[in-house]
């Protein structure tokens, strides 16, 4: 396959660059484990200017081995018990608002992590009462238990990425089941009808407008709140090729057609990221439907 070149709406001012550059500085040194720098993510100094964070708990080595994902594949290591006493002591360091839970699979852990992650929340909520929690969970192998426990620790927003259309599941999410991942979203709202519920899809990995346009309809269907959409970018010589480049044009046709799906909010763009600007998704989807009465 040809490399695609990378669109002019990619590329940022040299402002920007140098902010993200001392942005990466400083969090390779007081959080080495954020997953906005695991992932590469393209908008770390956005979020962080505006106080949002996303953590990755749970070490930063994955059971999976997914083509898409620039987090190292392996055994890993046992939780980290002093883990929320780290990610305290960043809030309070960087003076956070809006703070965002991620980890790899941990498909080696009898509950795939989900105690320590409401171990987390609850430290969280416990500490900075004021402080709103976003989970980005994997899919625990589909357990309706591990998804209890988390959902339990009360995080505001709810998160699991179905990530692309399930013809691409077998090249793209290796150990990773399309359905299994709807049924997480499902269960969420079965669990706790209350909580916001929220998933992404990448685009250009090689899926089709039909396909994706099926795939947010069978994400809304399981009564899903929150869509993002955003180009995948290829984050290192290993992982999957881009196959095309979605312009904004295409991403705003996109962002109407979930939108009329019945989602409360989609945040589609090529920059976006499952937690970007995550408080802000979060803050509009409460304002446009306060009946919900998440606040």
């Amino acid at each position: 396959m040809t490399k695609q070149r990378l669109p002019d709406w990619f590329k940022a001012s040299k402002g920007k660059l140098a902010a993200t550059r001392k942005l990466s500085t400083m969090l390779e040194r007081e959080v080495p484990n954020s997953i906005c720098q695991e992932a590469r993510c393209p908008n770390r100094s956005d979020c962080f200017e505006k106080g949002i964070l996303t953590f990755m708990i749970l070490g930063i080595t994955c059971t999976r081995n997914c083509s898409f994902c620039s987090v190292q594949h392996g055994v890993p290591k046992a939780p980290d018990q002093n883990e929320l006493s780290t990610i305290l002591r960043s809030i309070e360091k960087l003076n956070l608002r809006f703070v965002v839970l991620t980890s790899p699979n941990r498909d080696d852990l009898e509950d795939g992590g989900a105690e320590h992650y409401a171990m987390i929340v609850r430290g969280i909520k416990k500490a900075y009462p004021h402080i709103k929690v976003e989970v980005l969970i994997p899919d625990f192998l589909g357990d309706r238990g591990p998804l209890e426990k988390v959902l339990a620790a009360k995080p505001d927003v709810l998160n699991h990425n179905v990530e692309t259309v399930p013809s691409l599941y077998s090249d793209v999410r290796k150990g990773s089941i399309y359905k299994r991942s709807l049924k997480v979203l499902k269960m969420a709202k079965e669990i706790n009808p209350s909580i916001l519920t929220k998933s992404g899809l990448m685009v250009g990995l090689g899926e089709t407008d039909a396909e994706l346009l099926e795939t947010f309809k069978d994400i809304r269907d399981q009564a899903t709140d929150i869509l993002t959409l955003g180009q995948y970018l290829k984050p290192d010589k290993n992982s999957a090729n881009v196959d095309r480049y979605v312009s904004p044009d295409e991403f705003k046709k996109l962002e109407i057609e979930a939108l009329g799906l019945g989602y409360k909010f989609v945040f589609a763009g090529p920059l976006v990221r499952s937690s970007y600007l995550a408080e802000h998704v979060f803050d509009d989807t409460v304002k446009q439907h306060a009946n919900l009465g998440i606040i």
